[in-house]
């Protein structure tokens, strides 16, 4: 299983640098439409969405990021106008901000299809918009926020192996422990700062807003992760899917995307006003 699940994150590094670097704006936009919809069909799953259903909801999110993703101009490589994206943007922070984290508590589950339509809109359309978006403003944007991402998650698995003792959320997910979610902290800071010593950025002043900021961007990856965990496990499912040997799908890779990719798109454009 290491074998392979190291081939395949490998292969799919490979890809998506190509993709980043090589592909022009239009072929970026009709790939992250792609991964939205191949999400969308992952997420019927979730929901246990019938089969018409499930395709039905997977190409409907797929044209609807497509669409929304030329109408702004991300086709061309202009993120400029991507500014009408945030209010989207706004209702996918107030999600993740205070609808999942009651949702965590009170562990609810979906009982309407409507909902869970509505919920995966809010869920995967903004995580693809924003892929777009960030591709826009330039290559190491983007890598330098998935990076951050995949920095928390390696940290929290390894320090999570080596010192973990107390449980997360021990009913939802219990692999997951408080040492591992601090030493997640912990790398993103030491991350996040060298970046901008190797950038030559002077942060002495802001280095308190910038520590809260890699600390905030960590906690919603840690929720966005749990939050996937509990749908997948109220689901009876360990994978949300099986497109990724040694990975299970593409929701189990983009999990902590979701919640923190659309929050750095709404700084991004907010910032760039």
């Amino acid at each position: 299983m290491l074998k392979e699940r190291v081939i395949t994150a490998i292969l799919l590094l490979g890809g998506l640098l190509g993709a980043v670097f090589l592909l022009p704006a239009t072929g970026w936009v009709v790939l992250c439409a792609a991964v939205c919809a191949a999400a969308a069909w992952e997420w019927g799953g979730l929901a246990r969405f019938e089969y018409s259903l499930r395709m039905s909801t997977a190409i409907v999110f797929g044209i609807a990021c497509a669409m929304l993703g030329f109408l702004t101009g991300l086709g061309r490589g202009e993120p400029g106008g991507a500014v009408v994206l945030i209010p989207l943007y706004g209702i996918s922070a107030l999600f993740w901000a205070f609808v999942v984290p009651l949702w965590l508590a009170r562990k609810w589950s979906f009982t309407r299809p409507l909902l869970a339509s509505l919920v995966g809109f809010v869920v995967l359309i903004p995580t693809a918009l924003a892929l777009m978006q960030l591709r826009a403003f330039g290559p190491w944007v983007l890598l330098g926020t998935m990076a951050v991402v995949w920095v928390a998650d390696i940290a929290a698995y390894f320090s999570g192996r080596a010192f973990g003792r107390h449980k997360l959320a021990p009913s939802i997910s219990p692999g997951k422990t408080w040492e591992g979610a601090v030493g997640a902290v912990l790398a993103v800071l030491l991350f996040g700062f060298g970046v901008l010593v190797a950038l030559g950025a002077d942060h002495a002043g802001g280095a308190p807003a910038i520590a809260a900021a890699l600390i905030a961007w960590t906690a919603a990856s840690v929720v966005g992760d749990l939050f996937e965990s509990l749908l997948k496990r109220q689901a009876g499912l360990k994978d949300s899917g099986a497109l990724l040997p040694g990975h299970g799908g593409i929701l189990d890779r983009i999990d902590s995307l979701t919640s923190t990719l659309p929050l750095v798109a709404l700084a991004t454009l907010w910032l760039a006003r």
